[in-house]
């Protein structure tokens, strides 16, 4: 955190030739209001490195390397670089450690204490937090809300949530939030069982991992050639939704992306195909961790909002694509999920899943994804940090991520081809694993599908479009899947599933048109 925050100040300085105190203010003007927090730094020029080293926000532990993200400083005679360079340099007196707080520990400032706390609560929780009635739907957009899940339309009434069968075809009010309620005058029939009975309606649940959640920094937060007032905007809404964008994702997108590319989601081709699967989306996702630990049914218990009683079957979509196999631990393979250990956690979370899904649901395993991807077209490319100065290319990141253990994928992100080749194969055996259960097991509440990650084809697809590789990966973390790979992604998908299983999708509703016909003869309510 340090390093990147220096490096922007530093480069602000260059680009606007001005000095780094005033560059300190620029980028404090940028950033909203109690945010401001994080641009208290030493009035110095210094290489990043060395001046987070100086400020003993970045630390070297006994007998572990020392990291650093640029190229250490020239050595003078007699000198060790980076050594010597930390060695003379030594903060100005006014500055004191208090003034540091904000990278170590953020949520200790009073102004963000609060919004930690409701952070930490939906980390844990994966629920909104703003849920007044507990139905596990909410009308507040981030902090798990509907961002995350269908918006909710009456927040005081635990029954009325998107996704529910209609209570009494919805003659008086609209219990499952699709926006279609109340009778038609001419014929006195509902408009739920006039457009919808028989509809075959149905949700979208994820099961994911951060690229499910749709992570994402925006690169104009760090390139300084882009960066102006309105470039941290979206800073507060980001934070409380812990960087993912869920709401232009592959599969719960609704709105229109504001992050670059176009949104397409199977949510919304679901919609498209039948207007009154309206809202009917949760995106139950967590970056950084392995979806599938020993006690996975009571964590989906906890997230999960479907009632086998009351409520629409849902397609679930299994995807954690990477993060079986990636973590940032020096001994990688060893920390990687075992082909038994998938058997063990798949089966175990699909008889859970049994257990609370409505029948006629359906479930997707998605495979895993060929990583090598990310090294071979971003490792010799400037990462947004570098363009300025063509400093940082994505390898020096990558090592920088690795040295201090925070990798999000230390089998893929490495100029070690052997370990790249040995963790793509370890993804391989998990994803037959997957592949096989999808073959035998079978379940009383919904049938099993497997494919592979579209990763190949999004590429060829984007290619034909004029496009380069490198593009279908965050530019910020050169790890996730971008927004256009996303919505290459959609389209792949729903393809292979229009030709091969068809009965998922369910079939296409012939009262579309008089549905959107109606709102808008209605002002749109």
């Amino acid at each position: 955190g340090c390093v990147l925050v220096v490096s922007v100040i530093e480069q602000l300085a260059q680009w606007h030739n001005s000095t780094v105190k005033a560059a300190v203010e620029r980028l404090c003007d940028y950033i909203p209001g109690k945010y401001q927090i994080m641009c208290h730094i030493i009035d110095r020029e210094m290489n990043a490195d060395v001046v987070c080293h100086s400020l003993r926000l970045c630390k070297q532990d006994p007998g572990e390397p020392l990291c650093h993200l640029y190229s250490p400083p020239k050595k003078e005679k007699h000198s060790s670089g980076l050594f010597h360079a930390l060695a003379h340099a030594k903060p100005k007196s006014q500055i004191t450690s208090k003034s540091f707080m904000g990278f170590s520990s953020v949520c200790a400032f009073p102004l963000l204490a609060n919004l930690c706390e409701k952070i930490k609560y939906v980390l844990r929780n994966k629920l909104p937090f703003e849920d007044f009635d507990g139905d596990k739907f909410s009308t507040f957009p981030t902090l798990r809300g509907y961002h995350w899940r269908g918006r909710d339309c009456n927040d005081k009434n635990t029954t009325v949530y998107p996704g529910r069968r209609p209570d009494n075809w919805d003659a008086k009010s609209d219990s499952n939030c699709n926006g279609i309620w109340g009778v038609d005058p001419k014929d006195g029939i509902p408009y739920e069982e006039k457009f919808c009975k028989g509809a075959d309606s149905r949700g979208v649940v994820l099961l994911g991992d951060s690229a499910g959640a749709h992570f994402h920094i925006p690169p104009e937060w760090m390139t300084v050639t882009q960066m102006s007032a309105k470039s941290f905007a979206n800073l507060p809404m980001a934070f409380s939704d812990e960087f993912d964008w869920p709401q232009f994702s592959e599969i719960t997108g609704f709105l229109n992306s504001t992050i670059g590319g176009w949104t397409d989601s199977l949510y919304l081709r679901l919609r498209k195909r039948n207007r009154c699967n309206h809202r009917d989306l949760q995106n139950i996702s967590q970056n950084g961790i392995l979806y599938f630990p020993i006690n996975i049914a009571p964590y989906l218990s906890f997230s999960l909002a479907r009632n086998q009683l009351l409520d629409n079957p849902a397609i679930v979509i299994y995807a954690t694509i990477g993060n079986d196999v990636c973590n940032g631990e020096r001994d990688t393979l060893a920390h990687m999920t075992t082909p038994k250990e998938m058997l063990s956690n798949v089966v175990q979370a699909l008889r859970y899943l049994d257990s609370r899904l409505p029948n006629g649901s359906h479930v997707i395993l998605t495979g895993l994804v060929d990583g090598r991807f990310l090294w071979d077209n971003l490792h010799d490319r400037y990462h947004p940090l570098g363009q300025l100065n063509k400093d940082v290319t994505y390898s020096q990141l990558y090592s920088f991520l690795d040295c201090l253990q925070v990798s999000p994928c230390s089998g893929w992100l490495t100029p070690n081809e052997t370990l790249r080749n040995l963790t793509s194969e370890r993804a391989l055996q998990l994803s037959n694993v997957l592949k096989e259960i999808a073959r035998s097991e079978k379940f009383a509440n919904f049938d099993i599908f497997y494919m592979d990650f579209p990763l190949r084809q999004t590429a060829e697809e984007w290619r034909k479009m004029g496009g380069e590789p490198w593009q279908l990966i965050e530019p910020v973390d050169g790890f996730h899947p971008s927004q256009i790979a996303a919505a290459l992604g959609t389209g792949i998908t729903w393809q292979k599933a229009l030709h091969e299983w068809p009965q998922v999708l369910g079939k296409e509703n012939p009262f579309n048109d008089q549905i959107e016909a109606i709102f808008k003869d209605q002002g749109g309510h």
